[in-house]
C-alpha cells in the first residue's frame, strides 16, 4: 500500500475506502429499482386479472348476423341487385362489340397482309391500336375500382344497407345486446346458433 507523510504522521490514501461505499450505495439503488420494478409488474398483473374478472361478472349479451344472407332475402336488395345486373349486361353487350370489331379487322389484316401495300398496312394496325386501347379504357370506365360498376352499386345499395342497420340496431336495443358480429366481417370464428340474430332481422325488415 502506498503512504506519505503528512505534518509528520503517515497518511493512507482513502480512495479505495470512498469506492467501496460507493459501490456499496450504488447496488443498494439498483436493489432499489429491481424491487420497485417487480411490484409494478405484480400489480399490473392483479389489475388485468380484475379487470377479465369483470368481464365475465358483467356477462356481455352478444349476437351475430350474416349480413349475406340478409341481402339475398331482403327484397329491396334483390330488386337493387337486379338493376345492377340489367346496366352491366348494356355495357358487357357493348364491350363485346368492340371485341368483335377488333377480331374482324384482325382477321383482316392477316388475310390481305401480302396484298396490301406498307402505307394501308400501316394504316390498318394503326386502326387495330386504336380499337384494343378504346376497348381497354371503357373496360375500366365501367368495371374499375372506381368504375361505374362500383359507383352504380354503392348508390343502389347504400339505402338498403343503411334500412339494414338501423333495424339491427333496434333488434340490439329491444334484446338489450352489448355486441351485435358480422360473420362475413371475418372476425367470428365460432359462435353458438342461438345467438344468430339473422331471421329476426328479416323479421323486422318485412314488417
Amino acid at each position: 500500500m502506498n503512504t506519505s507523510t503528512r505534518n509528520g504522521q503517515r497518511w493512507f490514501p482513502t480512495r479505495k475506502i470512498a469506492d467501496r461505499k460507493t459501490n456499496a450505495s450504488t447496488r443498494q439503488k439498483e436493489d432499489t429499482v429491481i424491487r420497485k420494478k417487480g411490484w409494478l409488474a405484480i400489480l399490473g398483473i392483479i389489475i388485468t386479472n380484475l379487470f377479465f374478472a369483470g368481464l365475465a361478472e358483467a356477462q356481455l349479451k352478444l349476437g351475430y348476423v350474416n349480413s349475406q344472407a340478409v341481402l339475398a332475402q331482403y327484397q329491396p336488395a334483390i330488386d337493387a341487385q337486379k338493376k345492377l345486373e340489367r346496366e352491366a349486361t348494356v355495357w358487357n353487350q357493348e364491350l363485346q362489340a368492340m371485341s368483335m370489331e377488333i377480331r374482324s379487322l384482325q382477321e383482316r389484316l392477316e388475310q390481305q397482309r401480302l396484298m396490301l401495300s406498307e402505307a394501308r398496312k400501316q394504316e390498318l394496325e394503326q386502326e387495330l391500336q386504336t380499337l384494343y386501347i378504346r376497348a381497354q379504357q371503357y373496360q375500366e370506365e365501367k368495371w374499375g375500382e372506381e368504375g361505374e360498376f362500383a359507383r352504380r352499386r354503392a348508390e343502389l345499395l347504400q339505402p338498403v344497407i343503411e334500412k339494414i342497420n338501423e333495424v339491427i340496431e333496434q333488434v340490439g336495443d329491444e334484446g338489450s345486446f352489448d355486441f351485435i358480429f358480422d360473420t362475413i366481417a371475418g372476425n367470428l370464428l365460432y359462435a353458438q346458433e342461438k345467438h344468430d340474430l339473422t331471421d329476426k332481422v328479416l323479421q323486422h325488415l318485412k314488417k
